[in-house]
């Protein structure tokens, strides 16, 4: 398969070993580190299917997370790195905060509570992810994400809302901005205000603009304004200003009395955090703005040694990658409950002549149902999943793979 363009930042990740040897010895190497390396660790967290994984895939530039429309996709923490130049970043993508009750509802184990609170200990700078698109949870933080953060106030969080792209009003934005902050975004008041103008050389009928003081960098007063996007393709972003720190996508703010950040006291009652440093606006899975994101965390990055080699892109082995690249297909096409229950098995792993990857998988399912469902009528369904786990395999590994499902019941 022909390697994806460069993003933005002129990037171009390397491949995932393919066997279970090679990856462990790239991360038994001794990191190649620069003259003046730096590092950040980042915690994304945020309620299931906030969109965590297709934020951390558009991060690293090559697709090795699963992604699925249904709850818990993610299992376990995994990290991915991302190496720029000097910088590595850290990306602990984290199952979504969930509850011992709803863990048990999806046979999810013990390690899906207690992996995004590990994570939280080792970051630097904590994503919190909010699906704008979720008009039943977005005008609040989850009970989870709210007690999360308090439990953890010095570690510097920015919040970032996803999935802008399906917002058909952007005036909504505002509102959630206001409600998820509390009006207060790094020490400072928000101040949002309609300017009823039309501008010739703009595309927005309607802006709205939000003012910021100048914050402890010296950064020059701005006047940002947040355009109902015609073009779908110019993103959805607060702020088009050429700051080298990146803030195309920051909300503006006006000074405010610093607020003092909770601690995991009286979480009762509250929906926002008022101790976001900053506000990002972006669609992942288009990947809109998700470059402007990526230059603020490099630019956040602190002095200190890599932990890993620069061609390793994640700690994940070659087989979970696999196993969770095939249960996302099974997630997706199977309904409800069924694909939590299937348990995969894998026969053969091999390197051919000519560097192809074959693998042989076994899906067992508990019913025979289950099974007619995962085949499909004619062997549609299985033959999709195969088609569509195949070449997202090729994209990972960078070589020819040829896999076969095999489904079967649980003895």
């Amino acid at each position: 398969p022909a390697e994806k363009p460069s993003n933005a930042l002129g990037q171009h990740p390397p491949p995932v070993a393919i066997s279970k040897e090679e990856q462990n010895r790239l991360l038994r190497n001794k990191p190649d580190q620069p003259q003046n390396p730096k590092v950040l660790r980042i915690a994304i967290i945020g309620a299931p299917n906030a969109g965590k994984s297709t934020l951390s895939n558009q991060l690293l530039g090559r697709k090795v997370f699963p992604v699925s429309k249904k709850v818990h996709t993610t299992r376990c923490k995994a990290r991915g790195i991302v190496t720029y130049e000097d910088t590595q970043l850290i990306i602990l993508d984290t199952p979504g905060l969930t509850n011992p009750f709803k863990a048990k509802r999806h046979k999810l184990n013990e390690a899906m509570l207690t992996d995004p609170w590990d994570s939280m200990k080792h970051a630097d700078l904590v994503v919190v992810l909010v699906d704008v698109s979720d008009h039943w949870t977005r005008n609040s933080l989850s009970k989870e994400v709210l007690k999360c953060l308090s439990q953890f106030p010095q570690i510097p969080s920015v919040l970032v809302l996803n999935k802008v792209d399906l917002l058909k009003n952007k005036f909504i934005l505002l509102e959630l901005v206001t409600e998820l902050t509390e009006g207060i975004v790094n020490g400072k008041k928000l101040e949002v205000r309609s300017v009823l103008e039309h501008n010739s050389s703009s595309s927005a009928k309607t802006p709205l603009q939000i003012t910021r003081a100048s914050p402890p960098e010296h950064r020059t007063s701005q006047s940002h304004c947040l355009q109902e996007a015609a073009q779908a393709q110019e993103g959805s972003s607060l702020d088009n200003s050429s700051d080298t720190r990146a803030s195309e996508s920051r909300l503006g703010t006006e000074e405010a009395q610093e607020p003092k950040c909770c601690g995991p006291r009286d979480l009762k009652g509250r929906n926002g955090w008022p101790c976001f440093q900053e506000i990002f606006m972006l669609a992942a899975l288009r990947g809109e703005e998700v470059d402007t994101l990526k230059r603020y965390l490099l630019m956040q990055a602190k002095p200190g040694p890599w932990e890993f080699h620069s061609s390793v892109l994640t700690s994940q082995s070659p087989q979970e990658i696999c196993d969770n690249i095939i249960r996302e297909k099974v997630l997706e096409y199977l309904p409800l409950e069924v694909p939590y229950g299937v348990t995969q098995l894998t026969e053969i792993w091999e390197e051919g002549p000519s560097g192809e990857l074959l693998i042989v998988q076994s899906l067992l399912v508990p019913r025979k149902s289950h099974m007619r469902m995962l085949i499909g009528r004619g062997g549609k369904v299985i033959s999709r999943i195969v088609q569509e786990a195949g070449q997202d395999l090729m994209n990972a590994f960078l070589c020819d793979v040829r896999l076969k499902l095999k489904v079967d019941i649980k003895t």
